[in-house]
């Protein structure tokens, strides 16, 4: 039984797992301090993830994907961090998020859209001004007095990530087009957008948590939404849009 403590934006959890890879892939959250909760997965909550990823393999018309019990173990502890940390503020949303001249920038698209080729368009661009904090599911720690943008292990296939932390400037919503442009959208507009791109859980007060902090992080964060193309002058066109004024062209 492997038994140790993270830190995950700013909260310190307990984990006690089976498997000791999974103390590995956690192995850059590593903490020595008091936690504020366990979590510790049964055989049950495998099962639990197993059964969830025979339903996501038969609704993309595939046979049952052979998984692990360490890789079921890793999923129930993602599952389980993301219910305990709505209880403190944290969100965890599905994006690419990086951070330039101290302030953080998540892209949130379909899967396959490009966000993760957009990023690597600002680091090329930009160079040492921009780093990575995730390339795939950031965490969003919401309070009345703003918003921060952590890594966390989970971290997509490029693993691309880091253990820290920066301001959320925005929140930009990526989609493929011919032209690059950058526009403002509303609230109400980007509230689905928001909505689809968090985490979602089917219990009642989890769900009542999450929806607490999108309101909270909606009425304090602007968005955007970006068409464009996979051209470097892409990665320009955005910060300019973000920081210089929106081109009305």
């Amino acid at each position: 039984m492997e038994d140790f403590n993270i830190e995950l934006a700013g909260v310190p959890v307990r984990i006690r797992c089976r498997h000791r890879e999974n103390r590995f892939f956690l192995k850059d959250y590593l903490c020595e301090k008091e936690p504020m909760f366990l979590i510790e997965p049964t055989e049950e909550d495998l099962k639990h993830e197993w059964d969830s990823f025979v339903i996501r393999d038969g609704k993309k018309g595939l046979k049952p994907l052979p998984r692990s019990n360490a890789f079921l173990e890793n999923s129930a502890i993602y599952t389980q961090l993301a219910e305990k940390l709505s209880y403190f503020g944290v969100l965890l949303m599905h994006g690419s998020a990086l951070c330039m001249d101290g302030n953080a920038y998540v892209f949130t698209a379909a899967s396959g859209t490009g966000k993760s080729t957009h990023a690597r368009l600002w680091r090329e661009l930009f160079g040492d001004r921009v780093w990575m904090i995730n390339d795939d599911k950031p965490l969003l720690r919401i309070s009345q007095d703003g918003v921060s943008v952590y890594g966390s292990p989970w971290n997509g296939k490029h693993n691309l990530s880091c253990n820290a932390s920066a301001p959320l400037k925005a929140i930009v919503d990526l989609n493929r087009g011919t032209k690059t442009r950058i526009e403002l959208i509303s609230k109400a507009d980007a509230f689905p957008l928001l909505v689809n791109h968090c985490f979602v859980s089917g219990k009642a007060e989890i769900k009542r948590n999450v929806a607490a902090m999108e309101i909270n992080l909606l009425q304090q964060t602007i968005f955007y939404r970006l068409f464009c193309n996979m051209d470097v002058s892409a990665a320009w066109v955005a910060w300019q849009g973000m920081n210089g004024g929106i081109s009305r062209e």
